[in-house]
């Protein structure tokens, strides 16, 4: 390209941003005495074709650096370099000689850093065009009550050899499986990050294949407004923005949202002994959290090597400009923020009870209508689930995953815990001013075992991940039921299954807002790894042989979902009361025992039945629903449960026994079978039934 001549430049919009006729480019720096533009005329080139330095004099509005350059067009390819003082004693990292990305680019080349560092190789920020033809096209931002989340990764749903489509591994093939997931009934994709990273970062090896390992979940962004450029299709510098979109049109043309796994936690510059990618290089102690006393090394709340200094008005704008770009020029639906409490960690690290950011977010208008979901944890000891702050937070519930497990899994004297799941967990949401749908329950997520992985080892088998086994959580509350891995033992077989169909249903009949671990619904396992971060491989790829392999499985569990969208029962805007206020004798919810008497909680092991009452489900949501009484054994020995009365002229119908074979397990609406009049119901061991009252 050739030299043309510059000019001031505006302030703001931060990055490149496209005119008729031209480029204007604008990057933070406080401490910065030069900035440097670059532009290549190859993705793959090293030495720029032209620069332009940037005038303090001239170029400088307070702390943006700001230049106008006619001519330039789509698809340049540009990098920046920043002079300035290298003291990290004192938090300043400036190096003249270290190309640095755009921290507002909105594509990147796909090039590895970590791959390149002894030959050099970077990869350019790209200048993209943000038009593009939404036909129409709104977030659809259903309400969370009414959502079923499904957690899973753009490459690995569609990477493997049994995906059944032409663009696997991409934007493009989430596109062609929405089919599936209209037929599995789910409406919202929670995507797993997708802000671009360097797969290339790890440095270990597979100990038991020598292949080397990769950054394949994506928790260590590169660029926070990047789509990831290698799930693109089209690997033509900028494409894979347009490809992103065309994948959120399509999602929302068929009633499906997304949701983005964002990590604002930290970045891939790592400790200080990382490389110098982006924030570092133009402005350490504003973008990240250093030691107090030896600046040079950084706070690590996120167990990464550093922590993103959220709270600081620079990054905290950063932060919300970033947020209003996806949802408002890419359509996105919310956000699930990664180690959400480093959100709420003030300048000096500290949590605080009213942080700005997280308010900020919660309030800001543009955002408004978006889901905003906390991982509410960090690895710097804060753990805030029930306590995040902000009523329209939601979050995940780690106490229902945990609880609900053990429960099924026979442990004595978790039915109270579990009951208080299913209720929606007012223990921890109630005092907080949230509501049921503010619980994110989940059985199982990316991070830990498998559905399938849960009812099949007792313990971790990561070694494949080159640390000895030492990573991954060891607390994972399963149980494989007399054999480690898989089996040919129908018996075991058979219990499996059926603690699955459990769990499964409990998750979608239990108040809260259900998200499902991609895959589950026919029994994906990742061979007892509970730490796949690093498998880009078929070990963490979904084996689609398996949807035609557990059919039976599918079935319940596209059934399941159905059943919990189709009745508000499950759905309920506010937590129950289990009191009568309306002058009748059955309050919105009663418990009992096996004998239908009130359940003694300090006693109650194993076992656990509720009665919901249809009539006051109606009054919260406008929608008419019957009576449900719902029956969970998780004993070893079978049951005989006592059936509560019912009005006169009606009558228990069974929907759903785990115990029963397919397909008669669970019934299609419409199909229930009524039971006549029988005081007794027998559940047998590790089984859970649904009646409705007809």
């Amino acid at each position: 390209m050739n030299r043309v001549k510059s000019y001031r430049g505006k302030p703001y919009p931060l990055g490149a941003a496209l005119y008729q006729g031209g480029v204007n480019f604008s990057v933070f720096s406080h401490n910065a005495v030069a900035i440097t533009l670059e532009f290549y005329a190859g993705a793959q080139d090293d030495t720029p074709a032209v620069s332009y330095q940037l005038d303090p004099q001239f170029n400088k509005t307070g702390d943006i650096w700001h230049i106008y350059i006619p001519e330039i067009t789509v698809g340049a390819l540009y990098v920046f370099r920043a002079d300035g003082p290298f003291a990290p004693e004192k938090g300043y990292r400036f190096n003249k000689k270290a190309r640095l990305l755009d921290p507002y680019a909105k594509a990147l080349t796909n090039t590895s850093i970590f791959a390149n560092l002894a030959n050099g190789k970077f990869p350019k920020c790209v200048v993209i065009d943000n038009r593009f033809d939404w036909q129409g096209d709104q977030p659809l931002n259903y309400p969370l009550k009414d959502c079923v989340i499904y957690e899973t990764h753009v490459k690995g749903l569609t990477a493997g050899p049994a995906s059944g489509v032409r663009y696997s591994g991409t934007y493009r093939g989430i596109l062609e499986k929405i089919p599936y997931f209209k037929q599995l009934g789910i409406t919202s994709l929670e995507l797993l990050p997708i802000h671009e990273f360097d797969e290339f970062e790890s440095y270990r090896l597979n100990p038991q294949t020598g292949e080397p390992l990769k950054n394949y979940w994506g928790y260590s962004t590169l660029g926070f407004f990047a789509p990831k450029a290698s799930y693109g299709s089209d690997q033509s510098p900028g494409i894979c923005v347009q490809e992103f979109k065309e994948m959120v049109r399509g999602l929302h043309r068929n009633g499906i949202e997304v949701i983005l796994d964002v990590v604002f936690n930290h970045t891939a510059e790592g400790n200080e002994r990382g490389p110098s990618i982006s924030f570092r290089g133009f402005e350490n102690s504003v973008y990240y959290h250093l030691e107090d006393k030896q600046k040079q090394c950084y706070k690590n709340y996120s167990g990464c090597g550093n922590t993103v200094n959220c709270n600081h008005p620079v990054t905290r704008q950063f932060i919300m400009d970033c947020l209003r770009y996806w949802v408002i020029e890419m359509h996105v639906d919310g956000f699930r923020f990664d180690l959400a409490p480093i959100l709420a960690r003030g300048r000096s690290g500290e949590v605080l009870a009213n942080p700005p950011l997280t308010e900020e977010i919660a309030e800001d208008p543009a955002l408004a209508k978006t889901k905003i979901i906390a991982e509410a944890w960090d690895a710097g000891g804060a753990y805030l689930v029930g306590a995040f702050p902000g009523a329209r937070w939601a979050e995940w519930n780690d106490r229902f995953r945990d609880d609900i497990r053990r429960f099924w899994h026979g442990e004595s004297f978790f039915a109270n815990s579990a009951a208080t799941r299913l209720a929606g967990s007012a223990d921890l949401y109630l005092k907080s001013g949230k509501k049921p749908f503010n619980s994110i329950n989940f059985i199982a997520c990316h991070d830990g075992f498998t559905l399938n992985d849960v009812v099949s080892y007792n313990t971790k088998h990561n070694d494949a991940n080159g640390e000895e086994n030492r990573d991954g959580s060891g607390n994972n509350c399963s149980y494989n039921y007399g054999f480690e891995g898989p089996v040919v033992n129908p018996a075991i077989e058979q219990v499996r299954l059926r603690q699955i169909k459990n769990m499964f249903l409990t998750l979608m009949l239990s108040q809260g807002t259900p998200m499902i671990l991609g895959g589950d619904e026919f029994r994906r396992t990742q061979d007892g790894n509970n730490n796949a971060y690093c498998q880009d491989t078929e070990l963490s790829w979904y084996d689609w042989t398996l949807k035609e392999k557990n059919a039976e499985l599918f079935r319940f569990c596209k059934l399941a979902i159905n059943f919990r969208r189709q009745h508000p029962a499950f759905r309920r805007p506010e937590f129950f009361e289990g009191l009568d206020h309306s002058g009748d004798s059955v309050p919105d919810i009663a418990w009992y025992n096996r004998s239908a008497k009130p359940p003694d909680w300090q006693r109650l092991d194993k076992f656990l039945a509720f009665y919901i009452n249809g009539d006051k489900t109606e009054m919260l949501s406008e929608q008419n629903d019957p009576d449900f009484y719902i029956m969970c054994n998780a004993d070893t020995k079978d049951t005989s449960a006592v059936l509560p009365p019912l009005a006169s002229g009606k009558r228990w119908a069974r929907c759903v026994d785990t115990s029963i074979p397919s397909p008669d397990d669970f019934l299609e609406s419409g199909n229930e079978e009524a039971l006549g009049t029988p005081r007794v119901y027998v559940l047998p061991a590790r089984s859970m039934a649904v009646l409705m009252a007809k």
